[in-house]
């Protein structure tokens, strides 16, 4: 047997009032249209669901255990389209937010906390690597957004720039470019340089400063993550340079920072969304709450500033 809800809904305002005259009142239907509905419901299930008079309507054992089954349907069915209706307002719901882990460290932590206040119903999921990887999860739907690196800007996505993030040089404590106030790009090529792997945005970065500065360091170590250059550093193995919204990831680490001239080096960090697709409530709510966001601009780190 297939009852629809229509059906389940008419046996049971009738069950429940008593009477077709109630619930026909209540459901806005005729008295007539309302029995047949009822009629059929019987037929589909080859039992008397009421026993009736010409006074009283009275369940059946049958129409009781239809009443328990349709009472628990319309109960999770309605609950069901009242929570629909709150994720289609933006009221629940889920975001998801691809970054960079420096991004996740020390952007977001204030935002998402200030969303969630406002929101406590929407649920905001983090996954943090690559840039590369970033911008893979927005085009194929794993992320609803992406705060990532722009460089190079995304093909097929839309970006708008959220914070340019400038260049620190890492230095060992008590090597001699940490007594000068400020580093250039020429003074890192001359030291053993430790770079970030090949397949990370900042990586691609510092191979273009030190293009523009003459060429690349003449000795270098390559490590895959932040966390292990700034161990790297802080043993004297060599020096560096990252944006500053990193530095937080290496902060066990006893290194020196300096600016970094010769030229000035920054990169951008921006808000990438689907070309083309509406975000979905929560995503709208989130991304409406990046873009009033001043607030986050006194949490950045020197050298780091919104655009």
């Amino acid at each position: 047997m297939d009852l629809t809800l229509r059906q389940l809904a008419a046996f049971e305002a009738v069950a429940r009032c008593g009477g077709y005259t109630a619930a026909a009142r209540e459901l806005r239907v005729s008295q007539s249209s309302l029995s047949r509905t009822v009629q059929e419901v019987e037929r589909l299930m080859r039992v008397r669901l009421f026993q009736r008079t010409t006074r009283s309507l009275r369940r059946t054992a049958e129409g009781d255990a239809l009443l328990a089954a349709a009472e628990r349907v319309l109960g999770t069915h309605r609950a069901e389209m009242n929570r629909l209706d709150r994720v289609l307002r933006g009221d629940e719901g889920t975001v998801t937010v691809a970054t960079l882990p420096s991004v996740a460290a020390v952007l977001l932590p204030p935002v998402i906390a200030d969303f969630r206040e406002r929101h406590p119903g929407i649920a905001v999921r983090v996954l943090d690597g690559m840039a590369r990887t970033a911008l893979e999860r927005v085009a194929t739907g794993t992320a609803d957004l992406a705060v990532t690196a722009l460089d190079p800007r995304p093909v097929g996505l839309t970006a708008r720039p959220l914070v340019r993030d400038t260049f620190f040089a890492a230095l060992p404590p008590g090597h001699a470019l940490a007594a000068q106030e400020r580093v250039t790009w020429a003074h890192l090529r001359e030291e053993t340089f430790i770079a970030l792997g090949a397949d990370s945005s900042v990586r691609r970065l510092t191979d273009r400063a030190f293009e523009e500065a003459g060429g690349a360091p003449a000795t270098a170590i390559e490590a895959g993550n932040v966390s292990t250059v700034g161990g790297l550093v802080a043993a004297g193995l060599g020096v560096t340079a990252l944006p500053s919204l990193v530095r937080v990831l290496m902060g066990f680490a006893d290194i020196a920072h300096r600016p970094v001239e010769g030229p000035v080096w920054s990169r951008e960090i921006g808000v990438v969304t689907p070309q083309g697709r509406t975000p979905s409530p929560a995503a709208a709510r989130f991304l409406e709450r990046l873009g009033q966001a001043p607030d986050t601009a006194e949490l950045l780190p020197e050298g780091a500033e919104r655009v």
